[in-house]
């Protein structure tokens, strides 16, 4: 704590062509603020050239809050990633996307959860906003929110869509964003996967919701099937790197993705008639080839969009 005994809190969000980041500012300045807090914005601009910069400090004026605008090229989010967490010198660091709206109360619960939880990282769920002419199984199997998910009753990786952690953690200080995957998607589950094999501790805050609409080109099945596959891709990687030079324990990985992937292909066949239990198994499936692909050597794609 600073000797203003002040907690001070850096908001980051990175951004990349996005003209929705205006309203997503725009709901930072309805924000509940202790008067106990120091609140600064931190905006990363990810482009190749400062297109974002006219929108973003127009935009973060209005809130009302102290801000930094950061133009930190190209087309990586994890050099944007990283040059919030170098720009920042808050007690606690917050990254929300470019295309999200926080409630409210959202600071206010991160925090709560984060001081009596006694916790380095919390959590928020990302709630989708479905449009009208979305498919109705998507819109009722809400596929596209985004919550943490727990490993015997622990939560062991994270994501930047809605997060605040402390900076200074003993597991997180230093840490950055791995550059090689800032193209391919995963770069956060990494890196919150490492703080929690470092001792640090992830909580969750139902509270602190912040919402995302979702747009059109990703309200297919096709666009979902390769997200899942990504992530897969994603875990086969941590697997690998977690496995080192051990070639049994490659070969154990392997087999039970192998096995994983079969019996959810299985599944899915089995389901052919029931259209949500297909696609859930269906999607079940490519999460599970994702992990098969990356362990025999296949590069991470890149997403479309």
């Amino acid at each position: 704590m600073p000797a203003t005994g002040k907690l001070s809190i850096d908001i980051c969000v990175c951004t990349f062509r996005r003209p929705h980041l205006a309203d997503t500012l725009r709901s930072l300045a309805q924000l509940r603020i202790n008067p106990g807090w120091r609140v600064n914005l931190i905006i990363a601009d990810n482009d190749d050239t400062a297109s974002a910069r006219e929108l973003a400090e127009s935009a973060a004026r209005d809130t009302g809050l102290a801000y930094t605008y950061i133009h930190a090229p190209a087309r990586n989010i994890s050099i944007a990633r990283n040059a919030c967490l170098n720009k920042a010198t808050g007690d606690l660091v917050a990254f929300i996307d470019d295309d999200e709206l926080v409630t409210p109360e959202w600071l206010e619960a991160m925090v709560t959860a984060y001081e009596q939880k006694n916790a380095d990282v919390v959590l928020g769920p990302v709630r989708a906003e479905y449009a009208a002419d979305c498919p109705e199984w998507m819109r009722k199997a809400d596929v596209h929110s985004t919550r943490p998910s727990w490993v015997n009753g622990k939560i062991i990786t994270g994501y930047t869509s809605n997060v605040l952690f402390n900076r200074t953690a003993k597991s997180i200080a230093g840490l950055r964003f791995r550059a090689d995957l800032g193209r391919t998607g995963g770069e956060d589950t990494v890196f919150f996967s490492t703080i929690c094999k470092a001792g640090g501790r992830i909580t969750y805050a139902p509270e602190a919701l912040v919402t995302e609409e979702v747009p059109a080109n990703r309200a297919n099945l096709s666009w979902l099937f390769r997200r899942r596959y990504r992530s897969g891709q994603t875990h086969g990687l941590l697997l690998l790197e977690a496995s080192g030079f051990g070639l049994l324990r490659r070969i154990e990985n392997f087999v039970v993705a192998e096995v994983k992937a079969f019996f959810c292909f299985i599944m899915t066949l089995l389901t052919v008639w029931h259209l949500d239990r297909m696609r859930y198994w269906l999607l079940r499936s490519a999460l599970h080839m994702g992990v098969v692909s990356r362990l025999l050597g296949r590069k991470i794609i890149e997403p479309r969009s």
